[in-house]
């Protein structure tokens, strides 16, 4: 056997190896997602506090140029004139940053919703500091594989349902904190993929807080484009389009 045959051959063996353990993720229980969360708590808890930055199963990565930011609700004419008079919106500082609590002030941005309610944005992490992002090993990440329309960050009639679990895990649980991460693969260039991870995240945020009821106080939203790919193998694959659920707190 050829040395690129085996590499070809080894190459399908990972890429078939990762998109089996994100499509068992998908059939996961309510009760199992919760053990999951409770399990992400505890190892973000465990990374933020032994000085170390990293535990088994996580590890706390600085990633610059993008901010967290997070969600809040507010009628169209409350934003509409926020938005006019230029009005800043106070925020925590996730506790993935530091182990003390910051406020930082930040122009929210609006994302239209099919009511007169909509979805606010504002950044909870300071825009000159970079990110600490937690990247979880594979078994520890809950994520879903929502299919969104080419270049769209709109979610579909079709691909609701897939969420109706994480709303039921979401209010049957204690989780004060839940970022919702949006994922690209690498088709298009990085800022393409970057600007269009952090819409699709905020779309799963709104569909959340609409939809089934969630505190926006709840939920932070960050677009990571295709910097972490869930299949590192093969950057192209589809398990890497999704959007990640972790409990900070």
């Amino acid at each position: 056997m050829s040395f690129s045959i085996a590499r070809l051959l080894m190459l399908a063996l990972f890429t078939a190896l990762f998109a089996s353990r994100a499509a068992a993720q998908e059939d996961l229980s309510v009760e199992a997602l919760k053990k999951l969360f409770e399990h992400q708590r505890e190892v973000f808890s465990e990374a933020q506090s032994n000085g170390l930055g990293a535990t088994r199963g996580l590890k706390l990565i600085t990633v610059d140029d993008v901010t967290a930011e997070a969600t809040t609700t507010a009628t169209a004419e409350e934003a509409t004139t926020a938005a006019n008079e230029g009005t800043t919106t106070v925020a925590t500082e996730s506790t993935t940053q530091t182990d003390s609590t910051t406020t930082n002030t930040a122009t929210a941005e609006t994302i239209p919703s099919t009511d007169d309610t909509v979805v606010t944005t504002a950044a909870v992490s300071d825009p000159n500091k970079p990110l600490v992002f937690g990247q979880l090993d594979p078994e520890l990440q809950v994520n879903l594989r929502i299919k969104f329309g080419f270049d769209s960050a709109a979610l579909s009639a079709e691909e609701t349902p897939k969420l109706a679990k994480m709303c039921t895990v979401l209010k049957e649980s204690d989780l004060n904190l839940i970022r919702i991460v949006g994922h690209t693969d690498t088709s298009g260039s990085d800022a393409y993929n970057e600007r269009l991870s952090i819409l699709r995240a905020k779309e799963v945020a709104r569909h959340l807080i609409e939809n089934c009821g969630i505190d926006p106080k709840r939920l932070e939203t960050v677009g990571l484009g295709e910097r972490f790919p869930f299949n590192a193998a093969d950057p192209k694959a589809e398990e890497n389009r999704r959007v990640e659920f972790q409990a900070l707190s």
